[in-house]
């Protein structure tokens, strides 16, 4: 295939002008021509010449000018090819790449010097965009195949139960015991898809803060009071070290879900006998909520990842959370403007570190 037909058959349809225009030449040669008669006009009012001009010097000037309109015309084709033409053409192929989903596009830069103009900056926010893209892209497919894996187990439960429920000579006990697998694994979707919302909101920001006054050491009791049952039922020691009154301004709804989250973690990686702390202390500027177990504590790598959506460092609880808790809790921190950290160390525990400003 020659190279015309192959540049042809890669030029943009869309594409309906040429880098050299004969009416861009035209008038450019008018132009050229107007002005060299002003200059003789006004050297002929200075210095006296015949009062006929040759014919022959006309038609020389004519195409003097028009070689010069020409060659004018070709140098701006040129730039234009080179420096808008060129680097346009290439990132509109790879805008075109990109659009039909695939962002592993990488453009290069075009000078070889180092050093960056308009279009290079251009190019390289370019290529910034698609590698978020890109993420973005992987972090919805991964969302969406970890929610699918979410959804199918406790359905799965559900279905497998119903079904053997059917059976007729079921006993008593083992019907009850049927039945309340099946609430157990409805109530774990319905946790699952209402967190996932909440989520969601927060992230399109459709949930919007409502800051008011209250007492964060009231909350944290009626919290902490609320899983007394859970820490009672695996001889958990509750030792809890809060302030008599801290009044902060945040929405009271939606930092009782952070509180359930780590509280709910904290006793759920605690061994039975093991002791759970509450600590919380403040200053002018913030207070400060402790909340620490003696569990299993964590890696490094699971550190890095705790805070990541449907992320299970520990499989062994796998089955008492759906990992969306702590990304749905630092979530709320932020749109509050604190700040959530954590601390582990494998074999003695993990310390989680609530700040807000008060």
């Amino acid at each position: 295939m020659s190279r015309k037909k192959h540049n042809n058959r890669a030029r943009d349809s869309r594409v309906n002008t040429k880098r050299f225009s004969i009416w861009g030449f035209v008038w450019l040669f008018f132009l050229f021509t107007v002005l060299a008669t002003a200059q003789a006009m006004i050297y002929r009012a200075f210095v006296p010449t015949a009062t006929q001009v040759p014919i022959g010097y006309t038609l020389g000037m004519l195409g003097y000018w028009a070689i010069v309109a020409l060659v004018f015309c070709l140098v701006i084709a040129r730039q234009r090819f080179k420096y808008y033409e060129k680097p346009m053409k290439i990132l509109s192929k790879a805008s075109k790449i990109v659009a039909e989903g695939d962002y592993s596009v990488w453009l290069a830069p075009l000078r070889k010097d180092g050093k960056k103009d308009y279009v290079e900056v251009m190019f390289e926010d370019f290529n910034k965009m698609v590698e978020e893209l890109g993420s973005t892209e992987m972090m919805k497919n991964d969302f969406i195949a970890n929610v699918s894996h979410e959804i199918k187990t406790p359905l799965s439960v559900i279905q497998s139960y119903a079904m053997a429920l059917q059976k007729e000579n079921l006993d008593s006990n083992t019907r009850k015991e049927y039945t309340d697998t099946i609430i157990t694994a409805s109530k774990r979707l319905t946790s699952l898809v209402a967190n996932i919302l909440r989520l969601n909101k927060l992230e399109n920001q459709e949930i919007r803060a409502t800051a008011q006054a209250y007492d964060l050491c009231r909350q944290l009791s009626e919290c902490a009071l609320a899983f007394e049952e859970l820490w009672e039922e695996k001889n958990i020691i509750f030792d809890a070290d809060i302030e008599d009154r801290a009044i902060i301004h945040a929405d009271e709804s939606m930092l009782e879900i952070v509180w359930n989250n780590l509280l709910s973690n904290a006793i759920k990686f605690t061994e039975p006998g093991g002791t759970v702390k509450l600590k919380q202390t403040s200053d002018s500027g913030q207070v400060t909520v402790i909340v620490e177990d003696g569990g299993c504590g964590m890696s490094e790598e699971t550190i890095r990842h705790i805070f990541d959506k449907f992320y299970q460092g520990d499989t062994s609880h796998s089955q008492e959370g759906n990992g969306l808790g702590l990304a749905l809790s630092k979530k709320v921190i932020e749109l509050i403007g604190g700040s959530i950290s954590v601390k582990s160390t494998p074999g003695i525990g993990t310390a989680f570190t609530v700040k807000i400003k008060r």
